[in-house]
């Protein structure tokens, strides 16, 4: 019985050892003005100090969340989401990482900015 049972603990040491270091999948993020969107559903970037990493700020200046994935072209972004991904790393440009993943990770490499 207590072989069983180091046995046991000892393999669930090993899957949880294994499942912190999964690769996830990482997806670039940009902080877009939301008010900015074009009928071609483009955003304008805009500085990622803008951005609250949990909330979308809406305020006299205007209202800021990131954009994640998409493809910029100059100022703009398009062809991504304001709806944050679960289960992947996300970085800005500037390399702040906003989120580091989750269980159930995915591996490969992912498209963004």
């Amino acid at each position: 019985m207590v072989t069983i049972t180091g046995i046991s603990v000892v393999s669930l040491l090993l899957v949880s050892s294994c499942s912190t270091q999964q690769d996830y999948e990482e997806v670039g993020a940009e902080c877009v003005d939301l008010n900015s969107r074009q009928p071609d559903g483009t955003y304008q970037v805009v500085d990622e100090d803008l951005c609250d990493d949990d909330t979308r700020y809406h305020g006299s200046r205007g209202a800021y969340s990131w954009y994640y994935g998409g493809v910029r072209n100059g100022v703009r972004i398009r062809q991504g989401t304001t709806v944050r991904p679960s289960d992947v790393k996300i970085t800005s440009r500037k390399g702040t990482v906003i989120q580091r993943g989750g269980f159930g990770g995915r591996s490969g490499s992912g498209s963004g900015s």
